[in-house]
């Protein structure tokens, strides 16, 4: 019997249910100590139980609820003059994505992704991170509309804004900050189509409801590692999750 991502299943299977718990707090430790991750951790490991399209609306009330709380606690840190440039320039490849997904094969794509992502950790390593050269804010249009490409296809656009946002050389509060802002702005807009086309029901709703806590919890942790770790280190944290992040669309 195929397994539904409903709140009655879940009560049904508490050993599976108390799995869940555990990754959505894992996954938002790592979202609060590095400022992204937590989709694509979440979606990985929920996935290997339920349908993706019953995990990703849920994921994407969890990834709503991140970007509200860690939005919120940052909000002096954002950088407005950054998100001008970037959360257009995301909508547009929001909807670019939509007909990209609808009209035509994405795999394509997704291996392109992986190599764009591998090749600038590399470059990254090689340069470090902390020494890369500054590049231009109009660097965020295009990058963001790539970020929202990916975003439209595969549920989170962060590593063409992780990518901007280093090269920024932002100091790692602020690198948190604004990049909230953006996937807060990602997360309203594809709620909406969500809704719009029966993705997002009462019953995800309700499974939401039950993981919210654990998101919390693992946000109140992340946060407190995050405001105890070097610059240096938080640089690294982000490349290693974008390198897992390459790997995982190559293969």
């Amino acid at each position: 019997m195929t397994n539904h991502l409903t709140l009655a299943q879940l009560l049904q299977k508490p050993g599976l249910f108390a799995f869940l718990e555990a990754v959505v707090f894992a996954a938002f430790y790592v979202r609060a100590t590095i400022g992204f991750g937590s989709g694509l951790i979440a979606v990985a490991f929920l996935s290997l139980s339920f349908p993706v399209k019953e995990v990703v609306p849920v994921v994407l009330l969890l990834d709503l609820l991140g970007s509200l709380l860690l939005g919120a606690y940052d909000f002096r840190e954002m950088q407005w003059r950054e998100l001008s440039w970037l959360i257009p320039g995301s909508i547009v490849g929001l909807a670019v994505g939509s007909l990209i997904l609808v009209h035509s094969n994405a795999q394509r794509l997704t291996l392109f992704l992986g190599i764009f992502i591998l090749a600038y950790v590399v470059y990254a390593l090689v340069a470090k991170p902390e020494r890369m050269p500054r590049i231009g804010r109009p660097w965020a249009l295009p990058l963001g509309v790539f970020g929202g490409i990916i975003g439209s296809l595969y549920g989170g656009g962060g590593p063409p804004l992780v990518a901007y946002l280093q090269m920024r050389h932002l100091d790692k509060r602020a690198f948190r900050a604004t990049f909230q802002a953006i996937a807060l702005a990602d997360n309203v807009i594809r709620g909406g189509l969500y809704v719009a086309f029966g993705l997002l029901t009462w019953p995800l709703t309700l499974v939401f409801a039950t993981m919210a806590p654990a998101a919390a919890l693992g946000l109140y942790l992340g946060n407190r590692l995050h405001m105890r770790i070097s610059q240096k280190l938080f640089l690294r944290a982000t490349l290693a999750l974008l390198a897992a992040v390459g790997l995982k669309y190559l293969i």
